[in-house]
C-alpha cells in the first residue's frame, strides 16, 4: 500500500458511493466518502494523504445542476490542494466536462462508468501525481492557470504569479523569509505580493 491509494468518493447517492467503495477496496484502495461539497473540502483539509478524488457535479443542495460540483473543483483549485480530481457525472455530458476541465479536472467519466474505466482513470491519475512529485523533489513546481487569450499575458503572468506565490507560502508554511528565498527574490517583495493579491494567513 502506497500513500496515493488513498481516494475519496464524494457522491451523494449512497447506492452509487457503495459501489464506487467495493470497486476500489477490491482494487486495494483506501476509500474515504463525502456527501457534500463542504463535507469533501473538511475532509480534504484534515487528510493530506488523500491523492484522488472522484467528484459527481451534481451534489446536494442542487443534484440537478453542476453547480455545486463546479464550485469543489474552484475550491480544490484555491486552496492548491495535492489531488487529481476525477469527474463522474450524469449531467448533461459536454458542458460538464468543458467545465469540469476549465476547472481543473484530471479526468472526465460519464454514468454508469465501469469498474474497469473508473480503476483506468485512478491508475492514470495517481501516476501523473507521482511523477509531479518526483519533479517537485527536483525543484520543479507544476503551476496551473486559465488563460483568457483576449486578455494578452499580463493577465496570465499576474495569475501565474499570484498561483506561484500562493503555492510556496502554502508550502513553507507561510514563512516569509523561506517562500523569499525558495522564490530568489527580498523579502519585501513578499509583503508586496502579499498585498496585491490579499493573500493572508488563513488562505
Amino acid at each position: 500500500m502506497t500513500a496515493e491509494n488513498h481516494i475519496l468518493i464524494v457522491e451523494d447517492d449512497l447506492a452509487i458511493r457503495t459501489l464506487l467503495r467495493s470497486i476500489l477496496e477490491l482494487a486495494n484502495f483506501t476509500v474515504s466518502e463525502a456527501e457534500s461539497r463542504i463535507d469533501a473540502i473538511e475532509k480534504l483539509r484534515r487528510s493530506p494523504d488523500i491523492s484522488v478524488v472522484i467528484l459527481d457535479l451534481g451534489l446536494p443542495p442542487k443534484q440537478n445542476a453542476i453547480t455545486e460540483g463546479i464550485a469543489m473543483l474552484k475550491a480544490i483549485h484555491n486552496d492548491i490542494l495535492p489531488v487529481k480530481v476525477i469527474v463522474l457525472t450524469g449531467q448533461d455530458q459536454e458542458a460538464a466536462a468543458l467545465e469540469a476541465i476549465r476547472e481543473g479536472a484530471f479526468d472526465f467519466l460519464s454514468k454508469p462508468a465501469s469498474a474497469e474505466s473508473i480503476l483506468h482513470a485512478m491508475r492514470r491519475a495517481i501516476l501523473f501525481l507521482q511523477k509531479e512529485r518526483e519533479l517537485g523533489k527536483e525543484g520543479i513546481t507544476r503551476i496551473a492557470i486559465n488563460a483568457q487569450m483576449g486578455e494578452g499575458l499580463k493577465g496570465v503572468r499576474t495569475d501565474a504569479e499570484e498561483r506561484l506565490v500562493r503555492h510556496i507560502l502554502k508550502e513553507t508554511g507561510f514563512n516569509v523569509y523561506q517562500s523569499a528565498k525558495r522564490l530568489g527574490i527580498k523579502r519585501e517583495n513578499i509583503y508586496y505580493f502579499l498585498k496585491k493579491f490579499g493573500i493572508q494567513r488563513e488562505d
